[in-house]
């Protein structure tokens, strides 16, 4: 039978969907199959709630196990006709029918918004227990001193121990931050002497975009950007001169502006266009005036949208102050600002304790990116992204900061890269910037350039030059410990990010090769496949090098590694030199590491499916269970890595570097932001790895472990 936890607030606006979020992902990666459920939702639909939508979108959850039972209208007419017991039946019924296909399942109570909160408290309380979940409490405490909050967790507490409800934890959320220690302190623990969690209240998440401030007022975009997912910081009302509303803009406002303001309208395209002043996040002409036909050229090629409204301009500055955004809009930076605040304030470990899970018997994609973030987080690095002038980096960029990933430095003009950030409505605070052109740095990277490199003939005037291109700056900073790792190659090729550190980071001590594999998600296991992007035609050295170095990648990543050498040939069916070389690589494989479990020469249908292999290989360890696949050369591997990507609905995460002294990775040009992002915590794991003097010691041991 299922586990279930129910997620009930306490107070009104205790903002519990970032609570449901965070427990989503930390049981997702703990579980093999999650379900949510939303007895009663605020939607006018039961089928529209937006909570549900979006963790059926970031879960790939089905109808089946993620759903409501009723809107909150039907809910209110069961109770006002004295049919309560209408509404327990159902739930305890879609519950069961959830929890028959879940190993756990989070079930989310209502949202005390209603007029009578008294009676929704005592509703939650009755739902819990007929479902005999117990109970997560969220108390909101938005406006609250340090006492009001620990007065009202003792408040919640009592309540539901008079409601016979089992407490698993007390949350307080949406704390201002400045007392969230104070509130620390101030809370007192109750029978089971469990920490009480404390989040403090996340602006960017609080913050309305664009996109929803025009949803809600029903604006009508009539020129500028299309870029519509920026966040409003605050409100502007251009009612005063041109010079005293410059000297109050500020970045990300949205300006709202009578349509006949012409002045107010040309100051803000200068202010968006110029690098010194702020950008604003988008305007509205408002009292149905059209603008200036000499003034809406201009506007079409404004970097912010620029929208009218038929309202005058004090009733649209009212209705915009009112729209407040939500978790469950789905917007990735708003998701990824909730998931950094639970990393931060939650101790997950100690959480989950009190949750008796089965381990997870598979692995699926899902599950192994959500692992790749969290290894990632658990112990900080600093990657460098030298592409700061391509936009699905800063847009990575600024997921991984909300996430709490990693600490990051981009690489390029500051101007540009601030200009292109504001034109796409990404924020960059808390990101470093360097100039390569203009850092400190540069000098002293190019003598040490110079120093590696003499003996190619390389001087320091030489040096100063090459030093002031990314990839080589980045990489160095990578060599000389400025940083843990770095991530290029979405705007430049595999040689422009490979070939620094094969000048100056080099390889580590016994790998001849840098070479690379990627990571292939299957829908219950994860595969790795070397060398799909680096090396063409390997030969019996490099194919056992490749072969090594794949198996330590695996055994980071969590994979055991069983090694299949390919070949066209099984066994000794075959003959040829091709089949030769392959053949001789894995002798060499089991002379340097006998400790590892390798098969080869074997065809890719044989290492992969039992039947076949009992025919074909029966006393090997290999055959049909492999895990870390060979490819001869580069062609037969990269156009395998594709065909099982687009057939079968895999994913392939890389390529993987590997080889080199420190990490370093390469994406393709064609990469999203996605990618990009896991690329970047594949990156710190790395770093992770390469940082623990133990490392060689622990990778040998997971080599041997079955």
């Amino acid at each position: 039978m299922a586990r279930g936890i129910y997620v009930s607030a306490t107070t009104p606006g205790s903002g519990k969907t970032l609570v449901s979020l965070g427990l989503a992902d930390a049981l997702h990666r703990h579980a093999d199959r999650i379900g949510f459920f939303r007895p009663i939702t605020s939607a006018p639909d039961a089928e529209a709630d937006p909570t549900v939508a979006l963790l059926r979108r970031m879960y790939k959850l089905d109808a089946g196990v993620c759903r409501s039972a009723m809107t909150g209208a039907e809910a209110r007419a069961l109770l006002a006709a004295g049919r309560r017991e209408e509404i327990d039946a159902r739930c305890v019924e879609i519950y069961s029918q959830i929890a028959k296909n879940a190993d756990v399942v989070i079930v989310e109570g209502t949202d005390l918004t209603g007029q009578d909160a008294a009676v929704e408290f005592d509703l939650n309380a009755r739902l819990a227990n007929n479902l005999g979940l117990p109970v997560l409490a969220v108390i909101g405490a938005r406006g609250l001193t340090a006492e009001e909050t620990a007065d009202a967790v003792d408040v919640a507490r009592k309540e539901l121990v008079a409601e016979n409800c089992s407490l698993l934890a007390m949350m307080v959320n949406r704390a201002e931050p400045d007392k969230v220690e104070a509130i620390k302190a101030a809370v007192r623990p109750g029978a089971s002497h469990r920490p009480v969690y404390v989040i403090p209240e996340i602006e960017e998440i609080s913050r309305p975009t664009v996109a929803e401030v025009a949803a809600n007022l029903g604006l009508r975009q009539i020129a500028g950007s299309s870029e519509l997912e920026r966040d409003v910081h605050a409100i502007k009302v251009a009612a005063m001169t041109v010079g005293n509303f410059l000297n109050l803009l500020e970045p990300n406002d949205l300006v709202i502006v009578p349509g006949d303001r012409a002045d107010v309208m040309v100051a803000s395209l200068a202010s968006a266009f110029s690098p010194e002043f702020p950008v604003p996040s988008g305007m509205i002409l408002t009292g149905g005036l059209p603008p200036d036909p000499h003034v809406l050229p201009f506007l079409a090629h404004a970097p912010f949208p620029v929208f009218a409204h038929d309202d005058d301009t004090y009733s649209t500055a009212r209705t915009v102050s009112g729209v407040r955004s939500e978790i469950h809009s789905g917007q990735r930076r708003k998701v990824a600002a909730a998931m950094g605040a639970w990393a931060r304030n939650v101790d997950e470990a100690e959480l989950l304790e009190r949750v008796s899970l089965p381990r997870p018997a598979t692995m699926t994609p899902l599950r192994f990116l959500h692992e790749l973030i969290e290894r990632a987080r658990s112990e900080r690095k600093h990657i460098v992204l030298p592409e700061g002038g391509d936009v699905r980096v800063l847009r990575a960029g600024e997921i991984l900061f909300r996430r709490d990933v990693c600490e990051l430095t981009l690489l390029g003009k500051r101007s540009a890269i601030e200009e292109l950030a504001a034109a796409h409505g990404v924020e960059l605070g808390g990101i470093a910037v360097v100039d390569p052109e203009t850092s400190p740095l540069r000098e002293e990277f190019a003598v040490e350039y110079q120093r590696l490199r003499a003996h190619k003939g390389v001087d320091l005037a030489r040096a100063r030059e090459v030093m002031a291109d990314g990839s080589y700056f980045g990489t160095m900073m990578v060599q000389r410990g400025e940083v843990d790792g770095m991530v290029s190659g979405a705007a430049h090729t595999t040689a422009n990010t490979i070939r620094p550190a094969l000048e100056f980071v080099k390889t580590r001590p016994g790998v001849s090769i840098v070479s690379s594999v990627f990571l292939m998600l299957l829908a219950d296991r994860v595969l790795v496949y070397g060398d799909c992007a680096v090396n063409p035609e390997p030969n019996e050295e490099q194919l056992a090098d490749i072969a090594i170095a794949s198996a330590a990648t695996a055994a980071q990543f969590g994979v055991e590694p069983r090694i299949a050498m390919l070949s066209y040939s099984t066994g000794g069916s075959g003959a040829g030199s091709a089949v030769e070389q392959v053949r001789r690589a894995t002798e060499l494989v089991r002379s340097a590491r006998p400790d590892l479990a390798v098969e080869g020469p074997i065809q890719y249908d044989a290492a992969v499916d039992a039947s076949i292999a009992a025919s074909k290989m029966p006393a090997s360890e290999v055959a049909g269970q492999a895990t870390v696949f060979i490819f001869p050369d580069l062609n037969t591997g990269n156009n395998t890595y594709k065909a099982v990507q687009q057939s079968s609905g895999a994913v392939a995460v890389g390529p993987v570097l590997q080889g080199l002294n420190k990490p370093i990775n390469d994406l393709s040009r064609g990469c999203t932001v996605e990618d990009i992002v896991n690329t970047v915590a594949i990156t710190a794991i790395q770093a992770q790895v390469s940082a623990s003097p133990t490392t060689e010691r622990t990778e040998t041991t997971e080599r041997k472990e079955p």
